[in-house]
């Protein structure tokens, strides 16, 4: 959730942690700080957005510094709660991501020493804890101090007696090295830094990281020195900026014809008609598997339940979809299972941690994320990445349509392994597959149209979404959608289940949006899309464009590209997340950056 970024170099610190914030707004915040040694620890902090920061920052005088956005946790949402924290003696400077469950055991031995506190979070403690364990060497204080916590962190660190080095280590919580050239970065997310360098270095749980200038040590949880790999990071700075386009969500939305190019390169071809992933993952894509288990959050747990009636519906292998927070704790994990956790971060903490619950009970691991050396990369078995390419808008957009296709690509692999898929199939899927960017294009060429029916919902209390089979968890990500940034309520339910209970919400106010593909269930939506009319709300159809009927069924059609049934998702996700951004950019809201939302959980 919150971001930290620190800086040692030869640049002036206060306008590249300012840089910094700003690349990492999209991790949802409610105030922001930052810490520049400049003789003294030279502090600043604001409630709101980091251009309050910016606009009244002093003039700063130095090349090394701390900064941070807080999501409030532990205390109100206040400048004494904002980060960075200092020591008693004013002379550490600390910015945490995480939360220290013995804080308060911590709190009140440190106040009996005498150790003064000014603010209620439990992230204070750590200045105070690190000034107690100081005797001259600042990591070996942070070293000794964190033995005593118990929790999860990323921190960093400064020091005025030590005013030439940063001192970063992590638990459970992200953050990444910068190496720069006669500078250096610490970071929770790679985009904070990536305009100065894309060479990175990952640090492990229990690492400990110290930088200067020029040098960069890394420790292991025994306090032994420890060489670590540099990575080459393929993104570009224009991939974490806007490009002309009012916002990074309508940005990413356009993206999406590129990235599930970068899904399909190298993985798919239609002339030898071969699915190939890296040797690591084949091995973990065994024919004979029991049974799938998709552990994910959020809008990654609706690509899971897309991927249920793909790998079920081609590969014929049971899938059971849970959320992570739910699977560690309740989860069934046999030996000869498949785990698939998809986090686009590689950090959500829920999905970690079930994916070492199911290490532990023996079952095979398989990480789908889009960040590569992110945690989940290092503790699956294998990982997949979905190369989307840095994601900004709070709302995942590009993201989870890649995540299907990785999906997709998964279970006709497990298809052809197993021999439940003929070569006519497979060569028929693969064209399908290979059309999708095509297809997307044509449904962002109607981005007017869909703007057009935006206006009929900016106004609407709450909204419906329904759909049949595969269509069903593409209501519930439509919903998901227009909740997250719109803030108009939004449901979505498999349309069959709308008489069991949620008729009794349904009044002539409440819009339905009914996902309608030339299937098995086209006669039964159809009845569905009947039964919603009777009760007098006005019917928006997505539908397919060689479909005559529907028209006389709905108020208001827009059409998506035909495809075969099982990748109509696409164009039909798409269709979607461009009506919720239309209907929220209509109302006025905070696009990129919702309300109360963050885009990496890193906490519980």
């Amino acid at each position: 959730m919150c971001g930290i970024i620190g800086y040692n170099g030869f640049r002036d610190a206060n306008k590249v942690l300012i840089d910094g914030l700003k690349r990492l707004e999209y991790r949802g915040y409610d105030s922001s700080g930052i810490s520049v040694i400049d003789k003294k620890q030279q502090i600043f902090k604001e409630v709101g957005e980091i251009k309050e920061l910016e606009k009244n920052l002093p003039d700063f005088k130095g090349s090394i510094g701390v900064s941070h956005t807080r999501w409030s946790t532990h205390g109100a949402v206040t400048k004494a709660n904002a980060h960075p924290h200092l020591s008693t003696n004013k002379k550490i400077a600390v910015v945490h991501n995480g939360i220290i469950e013995n804080f308060q055991k911590l709190r009140e031995n440190l106040t009996k020493k005498g150790y003064k506190f000014l603010s209620n979070t439990d992230s204070e403690v750590l200045a105070h804890l690190i000034e107690d364990n100081y005797k001259g060497n600042l990591q070996k204080a942070i070293f000794n101090a964190l033995k005593k916590v118990e929790g999860y962190y990323a921190i960093v660190v400064t020091s005025t007696d030590e005013p030439d080095k940063i001192v970063g280590a992590r638990k459970d919580s992200p953050l990444v090295v910068g190496v720069g050239d006669n500078e250096n970065f610490l970071a929770s997310d790679i985009t904070a830094f990536l305009k100065y360098t894309n060479r990175v270095i990952y640090l492990e749980d229990k690492e400990l990281c110290v930088i200067t200038k020029k040098d960069i040590t890394i420790y292991d949880e025994n306090y032994k020195t420890v060489d670590k790999e540099i990575n080459l990071i393929d993104w570009d700075i224009s991939d974490a900026e806007k490009s002309g386009f009012a916002h990074f969500m309508l940005k990413e939305i356009y993206d999406q014809p590129d990235t599930v190019n970068n899904v399909l390169r190298g993985r798919v071809s239609e002339v030898d008609q071969y699915i190939e992933f890296a040797e690591k993952v084949e091995k973990e894509l065994k024919p004979d598997l029991d049974s799938i288990h998709i552990i994910a959050c959020g809008t990654s747990f609706y690509s899971g339940l897309v991927a249920k009636y793909m790998i079920e519906k081609i590969a014929d292998i049971p899938v059971s979809v849970e959320l992570s927070s739910e699977y560690r704790y309740f989860g069934t994990k046999k030996e000869n299972s498949l785990v698939i956790a998809i986090t686009q971060s590689g950090e959500t903490l829920d999905t970690l941690a079930a994916l070492k619950e199911a290490k532990n009970s023996g079952c095979q691991t398989l990480a789908i994320t889009n960040v590569i050396g992110s945690t989940v990369t290092r503790l699956a078995d294998a990982y997949i990445l979905t190369q989307s390419g840095p994601e900004i808008g709070v709302a995942a957009t590009k993201t989870f349509t890649s995540q299907i296709i990785i999906l997709f690509l998964v279970a006709l692999k497990l298809a052809i392994k197993k021999g439940t898929i003929t070569s006519d199939e497979l060569y028929n899927y693969i064209l399908n597959v290979k059309e999708l960017p095509k297809q997307i294009r044509q449904v962002l060429e109607k981005s007017d149209e869909i703007e057009k029916i935006a206006e009929t919902l900016k106004h609407a209390h709450s909204v419906f979404f329904i759909g049949r089979g595969i269509n069903y968890p593409i209501a519930l990500e439509g919903a998901l959608k227009l909740k997250e940034i719109s803030y108009i309520h939004a449901e979505g339910f498999a349309a069959g289940e709308l008489k069991h209970g949620p008729f009794a919400l349904l009044t002539k106010e409440t819009p339905v949006i009914a996902i309608a593909t030339k299937d098995f269930t086209y006669d039964k939506i159809l009845a569905n899309i009947g039964e919603v009319k009777a009760r007098g709300p006005q019917v928006i159809a997505i539908a397919d464009e060689t479909d005559t009927e529907i028209e006389k069924h709905a108020d208001f059609v827009l059409r998506y590209p035909t495809n075969q049934t099982i990748l109509t998702s696409i164009p039909i996700t798409v269709t979607l997340q461009l009506l919720a951004y239309h209907v929220a950019n209509l109302r006025g809201c905070s696009i990129d950056k919702p309300r109360n939302l963050a885009k990496s959980v890193t906490v519980e």
